[in-house]
């Protein structure tokens, strides 16, 4: 591992100019590639305290031996150098976003003297028109096959196309008329050509008028009784309509944009792109990739953009742009903006929607990257050579007597101290066993903080440790009705039982007749948050008797990893399998709490509202929520429909939707003749 120090240049031998950088090992190789507005600033940055940089930048400056730089005069021509050096020496310091998949496109070969339309993956070839990328293939063959009846364009491979050319006889598609058979010269080269410019068009977006001029024909036709015709364009005209529908309008105003979102942690970043071509998604495609320092996400976008479009060429640029954030750099992001134009040769709109049906689509975009990025990290964690790795890691870093094969981690949720929650989910050989979690309410004084909580639950979970006899299920002999521990194995998506009554059904086993709470005790316990909450849960532990367990914390803002009573925390690589596995189990537990949580508060605020209303029990409530839904629905029927639920009647009707109607904000109850009235 190399010394910055022995390399580092003197302050005033670096310019202050812009320019781009460029780290090289000893061996010569290029790691890392930069540009800066000030090189002297920005390079003076990489050779601070070690301890302040990010694991990632680290990593570089140690395993680096040189550092050279060019001087440039504009932030364009810095983009430019920077973004060519990137494709030429591929640094492994640098972010590179890879696809999460390899994703298919329509081609039509307008390169060839009879074009043809296939699905196409990889490269991309000049003269070759590309639409998509679709998330899957089938999904173009669909659409490709809705479109030959209109478009007869041929789409059979050289070979079958030289073959029928030799016999004379069209292959299939030209007897059930989806292809118009140039193969045997039923049209001409220059006919054919046509039917393809007209499949591009439409295509490209220009959809409504070409339907609206079979439409014209159609019409033509049948006032000519050329009635069979007429026919033949109606199936066009429907066969159109069932490929457009694939694509969604999601701009009403036919807009030709590129919709760009990414989702990050501190050590990935996931970019989803949806590309709207005439107000329709025609397709989208997914990126991740590591991040190499602490980047703001407007570097991010930069990146991503130069990489994007310099790779694909600038015929793929669109008009507008939309992106979460810009380099924070006014000139920055007037740079990108001009470079982007030279790409497409046209001017380039590069932004950030604050609202309408544009700011809804980056949302819905937004969500699809940080699923990408989820997708990424539980494939990760279903490699068994992984998994068993991360387990290695964390025995190894928290110096255990053996790897943790059994996980277990606790988190609190609550609104300002109210409607306490804690969960516990469960991991065993780095894969989540969701029918081993636990839900806890905490109520009382033991939940008025995150710390009293953790300690609360802990004691809890540990004194339920033993398979111990019980008399029946759902029976518990010495413990409270706030005792939830719940097993998730109701119908909830992911197997949670709302046991918002405070407490859950017991799992009983069929052959010896006992509850079974906890299959085993676990090899790791680990809290989200940091030391506070880590020594409440070793405290808990002790007083149950389990002081052999080990516990640790893991802190959100830096990740850091604490142990009890413990002054500095352990530092996890970033790059650490270890801190993934630890990473995805807290989430997974913050997760599962919020859900609970919400369960609650939803159901709380309910019962609030109908614990008004006299003679209306537990049952009749539960009935009234089943048939309308949800309060808002309740709220809004009559007195009438509340009777056709089962069990109410008319009276109690009356009163239900009389107290509904006094808790409606600006309502009033007028005392002498109790008649609702709206200020």
């Amino acid at each position: 591992m190399a010394d910055p120090s022995t390399y580092r240049p003197s302050p005033g031998s670096i310019p202050v100019e812009p320019g781009v950088y460029r780290f090289s090992d000893a061996s010569g190789r290029v790691v890392y590639v930069g540009k800066a507005k000030n090189l002297r600033t920005r390079l003076s940055s990489y050779f601070q305290d070690l301890a302040a940089l990010h694991p990632r930048t680290l990593a570089m400056v140690t395993t680096a031996a040189t550092v050279e730089w060019t001087v440039v005069r504009t932030e364009v021509e810095a983009l430019q150098l920077e973004y060519s050096w990137i494709k030429e020496f591929d640094p492994r310091f640098n972010v590179r976003y890879r696809d999460d998949k390899s994703y298919p496109y329509l081609a039509v070969t307008l390169n060839e003297e009879y074009p043809r339309a296939l699905v196409m993956r990889g490269a991309k070839k000049r003269g070759v028109r590309y639409f998509g990328p679709y998330a899957h293939a089938w999904a173009i063959r669909e659409t490709l096959d809705q479109l030959l009846r209109v478009f007869p364009v041929r789409s059979c491979s050289k070979g079958v196309f030289n073959r029928s050319r030799q016999i004379g006889r069209p292959c299939l598609l030209g007897y059930i008329g989806k292809c118009s058979a140039p193969c045997v010269q039923r049209v001409s080269a220059d006919e054919h050509r046509d039917i393809v410019d007209d499949l591009v068009a439409f295509l490209e977006g220009k959809t409504t008028t070409y339907v609206k001029r079979l439409e014209r024909e159609m019409k033509a036709a049948a006032t000519e009784l050329d009635f069979e015709r007429a026919a033949r364009l109606r199936d066009d005209i429907a066969a159109l309509e069932r490929a457009m529908e694939a694509n969604a309008v999601v701009l009403g105003d036919g807009t030709d944009a590129d919709v760009v979102a990414l989702a990050d942690d501190p050590l990935e970043v996931a970019i989803q792109v949806f590309y709207v071509r005439g107000g329709r998604v025609r397709g989208q495609r997914g990126w991740v990739a590591d991040k190499a320092e602490d980047s703001t996400p407007g570097e991010l976008v930069e990146r991503f953009l130069l990489q994007l479009y310099g790779e694909s060429g600038g015929e793929s640029v669109p008009r507008e742009i939309l992106v979460p954030a810009l380099p924070e750099d006014h000139d920055e992001a007037e740079a990108l903006t001009e470079l982007l134009s030279e790409l497409r040769g046209g001017r380039v709109e590069l932004r950030i929607p604050q609202r309408g049906d544009k700011r809804s689509l980056l949302e819905t975009v937004t969500r699809n990257a940080a699923h990408t990025l989820r997708l990424h990290k539980s494939k990760r964690a279903s490699d068994l050579t992984t998994r068993n790795r991360a387990l290695e890691e964390i025995q190894v870093a928290l110096e255990l007597d053996e790897s943790p094969l059994r996980i277990e981690c606790y988190d609190i949720s609550n609104l300002a101290g109210t409607e306490v929650v804690g969960s516990m989910v469960v991991f065993e050989d780095g894969l989540a066993r969701k029918g081993e979690y636990r839900k806890f309410a905490v109520r009382g004084s033991e939940g008025s903080d995150d710390v009293s909580a953790i300690r609360e639950v802990l004691r809890r979970r540990f004194r339920r440790r033993d398979d111990a006899e019980a008399p029946a299920a759902g029976t518990d002999p010495g413990e409270g009705p706030d005792a939830v521990d719940a097993p998730d194995t109701g119908p909830m998506p992911d197997g949670a039982v709302d046991d918002a009554a405070g407490r859950g059904p017991r799992r009983v086993d069929p052959e010896t007749g006992r509850v079974r709470r906890f299959a085993y005790a676990p090899g790791l316990v680990v809290v989200d948050g940091g030391q506070p909450q880590v020594n409440a849960a070793r405290q808990a532990m002790d007083e149950s008797g389990v002081p052999d367990i080990p516990v640790v914390g893991l802190a959100k803002r830096l990740e850091e990893v604490w142990l009890p009573d413990t002054d500095h925390p352990v530092i996890l690589p970033r790059t650490s399998e270890g801190l993934y596995l630890l990473q995805r189990v807290r989430d997974e537990a913050h997760r599962f709490a919020i859900t609970f949580h919400r369960k609650r508060r939803s159901k709380s605020m309910t019962d609030s509202v109908l614990d008004d209303v006299p003679g209306l029990g537990p049952a009749r409530r539960k009935a009234l929520l089943a048939h309308f839904g949800s309060l808002k629905k309740l709220r809004a029927a009559s007195p009438e429909e509340i009777a056709q639920v089962k069990g109410i009647g008319p009276a109690l009707a009356a009163s239900v939707a009389g107290v509904l109607a006094s808790k409606r904000p600006g309502a009033a109850v007028n005392t002498a003749t109790g008649e609702i009235m709206e200020s």
